[in-house]
């Protein structure tokens, strides 16, 4: 009797593993990088392309390029430096760094430098090339192009949640400044408001 029971508690377990492996199915679906998925609500890439877009675009047609360019006969050198995270989330920032950098690079309206980590590993690559490179292949030292302007800024939320409704409120600040007089020649803000209601299922 003992026995059975056993068994018949063994085959119960089995069923219910059988029915909880059967219940979940993962699908998953190839999109175009450029679609808009917005799954969580939280900060995601569409964001950061389409703010790295609009800010670096916005920048470029301040006065402070012109001026510049005029004054000096060149176009301007930029880095980008920190961006903050100031938000409650965990921000990949460097993802909005590379943007920023990718649509600086790609506007053809200033000369684009490396930034600190990669300098590092450049400057060790010299070093190395001093060392094992044959004399009319090595890079000389001393012959960066220094940058006249770095931009650089935070990335802050303000978060209201009420009834299983949120709220994300994002705002994005950016600077332009002059590394000689350390003036701030453009001030850029971009906000993106994000409500995120959940759904009740009813049964």
């Amino acid at each position: 009797m003992i026995e059975q029971k056993r068994r018949a508690v063994f085959l119960v377990a089995c069923a219910m593993v059988i029915v909880a492996g059967c219940g979940h199915e993962t699908k998953v679906t190839r999109v175009d990088a450029g679609v808009v998925t917005d799954l969580s609500g939280r900060w995601n890439d569409t964001d950061s392309r389409m703010v790295a877009e609009t800010m670096v675009k916005e920048s470029l047609s301040y006065p402070w390029l012109n001026n510049f360019s005029q004054s000096k006969q060149r176009q301007p050198v930029v880095v980008v430096g920190t961006v903050l995270n100031r938000s409650h989330e965990h921000i990949d920032v460097q993802t909005f760094i590379t943007d920023l950098e990718r649509e600086l690079t790609n506007s053809q309206k200033v000369t684009f430098v490396a930034g600190k980590g990669e300098r590092e590993e450049l400057r060790t690559e010299r070093k190395e090339q001093a060392m094992y490179a044959r004399e009319d292949t090595q890079k000389a030292p001393g012959k960066e192009t220094g940058a006249d302007y770095m931009m650089k800024g935070t990335i802050a939320t303000i978060l209201d949640e009420a009834d299983g409704t949120k709220a994300v409120f994002y705002q994005v600040d950016l600077q332009m400044i002059d590394l000689e007089s350390n003036a701030k020649v453009w001030y850029g803000q971009k906000k993106i408001k994000k409500v995120i209601e959940k759904k009740r299922t009813v049964f």
